[in-house]
């Protein structure tokens, strides 16, 4: 297993690696974490075997300088073939860096999802090892993206585009990092969009046998994502 540092690229500060810092650490990574909106982003990719650029309630849009940041550093680690994973507005800023557009959906999706299809490109990608051609996923996003030239899906719903690869980049609409008290402290500080869209906290369910099968695909994609992680320091 390769070694090295990971950068993990916060968005906001509810929004965090969930149980991907144990699968890395328990892989000898170390990572090295950051708050965008406070901390510098790193312009040398080079440095890190992998980058993760978590999610967050904001649009690419809306004029934040570190997300600018976030988008030259995606670019600079494809080109010099640095593993990147992109989780919702990370894999949105995947998609913008590349010149793919980012919209607002039709419809948000919030909670749990089951219709998520994985392409026989995804299979044989970064969910290699799954064998159903369905998952269920845990969801919170307003915006999609269409997919940027070059880019191959890898899965999707009926609305929308749910992951992709482009280069050494995977970018995930969904999130399969959460566990029960990260979905507690979203309901918790996304109270508001909650009500605005009519969910109530009970109809985001917190079945430990959901979240099991949840945790044993992440263990698949984080296994597929790392392994392409060279020794850097």
């Amino acid at each position: 297993m390769p070694s090295g540092t990971v950068l993990s690229i916060q968005n906001v500060a509810c929004e965090t690696l969930g149980i991907l810092k144990d699968m890395l650490e328990s892989d000898g990574f170390k990572i090295s974490n950051i708050h965008a909106w406070s901390d510098t982003i790193p312009n040398d990719p080079s440095r890190y075997s992998a980058i993760i650029i978590l999610g967050g309630p904001m649009s690419v849009h809306d004029g934040y300088n570190w997300l600018v940041k976030e988008q030259a550093l995606i670019r600079g680690a494809i080109k010099e073939d640095i593993p990147v994973l992109g989780i919702c507005l990370g894999s949105q800023l995947v998609a913008q860096a590349l010149g793919g557009r980012v919209y607002k959906g039709s419809k948000k999706e919030i909670g749990w999802f089951n219709d998520v299809s994985l392409t026989e490109a995804g299979l044989r990608d970064i969910f290699a090892g799954l064998t159903a051609k369905k998952i269920k996923v845990f969801q919170w996003h307003g915006d999609t993206y269409s997919l940027p030239k070059g880019a191959e899906l890898l899965a999707s719903s009926e609305l929308y585009p749910q992951a992709f690869r482009i280069g050494s980049a995977v970018g995930l609409q969904f999130h399969l990092e959460v566990t029960k008290d990260l979905i507690k402290e979203w309901t918790r500080q996304y109270s508001d969009e909650m009500v605005s869209e009519r969910i109530k906290p009970e109809d985001i369910k917190l079945d430990d046998k959901q979240l099991d099968e949840l945790a044993a695909t992440c263990r698949t994609v984080y296994s597929n994502f790392i392994r392409s992680c060279g020794p850097h320091t």
